[in-house]
């Protein structure tokens, strides 16, 4: 394979010495062919046209010096050697109309000659692959007087360098560490995930859904990415974190965009919305399926536009702000439904990650224990810890099919707070561990039991364990004879008149089918759904 190499005439470097003195003198160009481990065939030489006679001369010397070498010689014209677009475009250029032949012949990029600009924009071409070439450097031998000088040879494949691959490597592993708190998790796929989050967060600011359980920590992850990229001085904003469940309804336009003074009744000052908090920060959307249609439109043009108008503003403003969404919704079932717009899910599912839930990394329940336990000092402000017994009990149940963790990392973290809290002296006992149990046992009993005959109907077959840990008590109770009714009814109607038994008595128009679907919908459920149950 033939080596050839491409550079640019040095007016200054390659014109030193004059007479047999040159000879004496460093001249980069020449100094290639002076190199005892370095055979070249042949030099594509670029020189203005200002500089055609020591382009001559150096072909002249080169081909004293290296007979067997050839040199062609290509005249290019530089109006502005400092000007940048204009130097990049005409290096472009001569790349683009250059016939490589990588299979038969290897390049060289010769960066030392030329100007500080010319190097910079041979280098990017080289990094881009329009030129597909090594990096030649060539210098002065120091202390002595030698006209062939050094020569070094860049790849720029940085796997290949093993002090820098190690260092890419150590830099990955310390910011996936960081985005994990510096819990040692041991569950692989989690491990594989979190290692895919550092990476999506050093090198993108498009948008992130996480999406997983309640509790399964999709809050201090997002944040774990906004001081990650702090770190990295890749954002320099705030970091703005709101659930939109507490934001639904009327208020909701104006805690995200903000509103003028007299957008509407009580608006008597201005109010700045948290898109404008967030410019060039990180805004955290957790539960973004709460949030209403015409909600879900303005964010979507926000985020494409950077601009977005408060309430009662013809003034678009500005906000550059990268968005982290949470939810432990189905947002593809909502789009089916018509709750969620199907461009705005399109725009933040670039990047998605599913948090597993507790139970599903329990191989991650023992350091995580000791990362709680060491919470629980900072906040206590002493020693908290649990003896072997303890521990070891503590753990056989943890990993127990019996620990259902509802509450995912919440319910972990409440068991090592209370215990730690009742410990006396920050000891934990097995007789600490024991009462914590069985207060988890009963905060995880079926919520289903009652005594009446919707006893035997478990809620969790109707509604996904994470939304169900949201819903009140009160209105499990109310859902659970609402099911048993509906189930022993044939129509909507006649389940109605049974619910609604009193209060249509009081009304001149009764319209019961359509109060029991409101009331199905608000846990999205439906009449046809449960009776499809009760079928199969």
């Amino acid at each position: 394979m033939k080596t050839v190499v491409i550079g640019l005439l040095g007016s200054v470097m390659d014109n030193k010495g004059k007479g047999v003195k040159r000879w004496d003198a460093w001249r980069p160009t020449v100094g290639i062919f002076m190199q005892e481990d370095l055979i070249v065939d042949r030099l594509e030489l670029l020189h203005d046209r200002r500089d055609e006679r020591l382009a001559n001369n150096i072909g002249a010397d080169i081909e004293t010096v290296s007979p067997g070498s050839e040199v062609k010689l290509t005249e290019i014209n530089f109006t502005d050697a400092w000007d940048f677009e204009h130097v990049y475009s005409t290096l472009l250029d001569f790349a683009e109309n250059y016939p490589f032949k990588p299979q038969e012949e290897r390049y060289l990029l010769h960066i030392t000659t030329g100007s500080h600009v010319a190097q910079i924009c041979w280098f990017l071409l080289c990094e881009a692959n329009y030129i597909p070439a090594q990096i030649l450097q060539t210098s002065p031998t120091r202390g002595e007087r030698c006209a062939a000088g050094n020569h070094q040879i860049i790849d720029l494949d940085l796997s290949k360098y093993d002090l820098i691959n190690s260092r890419f490597r150590n830099q990955h592993l310390e910011g996936t560490e960081f985005l994990k708190s510096g819990i040692a998790t041991r569950n692989r796929a989690f491990n594989e995930l979190i290692q895919q989050v550092e990476k999506v967060a050093i090198r993108s600011t498009a948008p992130i859904l996480i999406t997983g359980p309640t509790g399964a920590g999709k809050s201090q992850l997002a944040k774990r990415i906004y001081e990650l990229k702090r770190k990295r001085s890749l954002i320099e904003g705030e970091f703005v974190a709101v659930n939109c469940a507490t934001i639904r309804g009327d208020g909701a336009m104006s805690a995200l965009f903000g509103h003028t003074r007299g957008a509407f009744t009580g608006a008597q000052h201005a109010r700045q919305g948290l898109l404008s908090k967030a410019n060039r920060g990180l805004l955290f959307l957790d539960e973004i399926g709460e949030l209403g249609l015409d909600e879900q439109a303005m964010l979507l043009h926000a985020i494409e536009e950077k601009q977005f108008y408060p309430v009662g503003s013809d003034t678009p403003q500005a906000s550059d702000f990268q968005l982290i969404a949470g939810t432990n919704r189905d947002l593809h079932t909502q789009v089916q439904r018509g709750e969620f717009r199907e461009d705005l899910l399109t725009r933040i599912n670039l990047w998605s990650y599913r948090l597993p839930g507790l139970k599903d990394r329990r191989e991650d329940i023992e350091p995580n224990l000791d990362y709680e336990l060491q919470q629980a000092e900072i906040q206590h402000g002493h020693k908290v810890s649990l003896n072997k017994a303890a521990r070891q009990r503590f753990l056989d149940f943890a990993l127990s099919p019996e620990a259902t963790w509802r509450g995912n990392f919440r319910d972990l973290n409440a068991a090592i707070q209370r215990m730690s809290t009742l410990a006396d002296g920050g000891r934990i006992t097995e007789q600490n561990v024991n009462d914590e149990i069985g207060r988890l046992k009963r905060h995880w009993q079926p919520r289903s039991q009652t005594h009446g005959p919707e006893a035997n109907i478990d809620l969790a077959d109707y509604i996904p364990e994470a939304e169900l840990q949201e819903i009140d008590l009160l209105d499990q109770w109310q859902l659970l004879k609402i099911i048993d009714v509906c189930s022993q009814c044939r129509s909507l109607s006649d389940a109605g008149r049974l619910l609604f038994n009193r209060s249509r008595t009081r009304k001149r128009s009764t319209n019961d089918s359509h109060r029991l679907r409101q009331m199905l919908a608000k846990f999205n459920l439906s009449f046809e759904e449960l009776t499809d149950r009760k079928s199969v």
